[in-house]
């Protein structure tokens, strides 16, 4: 009798270790909602720094210079993540080309809450105005 109820004692914590193990990976990743305010997007006019094409998401860096001159570093997440990007034709090859250091862009997107030079990309064109890369690269 004592090693059958051991058993359902060792069976109770395993089935909660269990949940508690999928629960934890369920708050792992960050809400783009909760970070970036993408209810209020922000165009700026910059100049490409670096492009990473990393996991869990690809990242532009780029220099906005304002009306007195000043330079403001930036930096924008691209909610898709690389495989999905891939998938619609966004390779990392492709992303470097278009999105290499000098290269002047327009980027729209969804700012920091926390008030930050960072925001989650919505939409970036080229200097001649051609859309680059939006938010949908991973649904088109």
């Amino acid at each position: 009798m004592r090693n059958q109820w051991m058993k359902e004692i060792f069976a109770v914590v395993l089935v909660a270790a269990g949940f508690f193990l999928l629960s934890v990976s369920m708050f792992a990743h960050h809400g783009t909602n909760i970070s970036y305010d993408q209810s209020n997007p922000v165009t700026l006019k910059g100049v490409m720094t670096d492009f990473y094409y990393r996991n869990p998401h690809p990242q532009v860096f780029f220099d906005v210079t304002d009306e007195s001159g000043n330079v403001k570093h930036w930096v924008g997440e691209i909610a898709p993540t690389p495989f999905t990007l891939s998938q619609h034709g966004w390779n990392k090859s492709r992303s470097t080309e278009a999105l290499k250091p000098g290269t002047k862009i327009t980027i729209t997107l969804g700012p920091s809450r926390v008030g930050t030079p960072v925001g989650v990309v919505m939409k970036i064109l080229n200097e001649k105005g051609e859309e680059l890369l939006d938010q949908r690269a991973g649904e088109q």
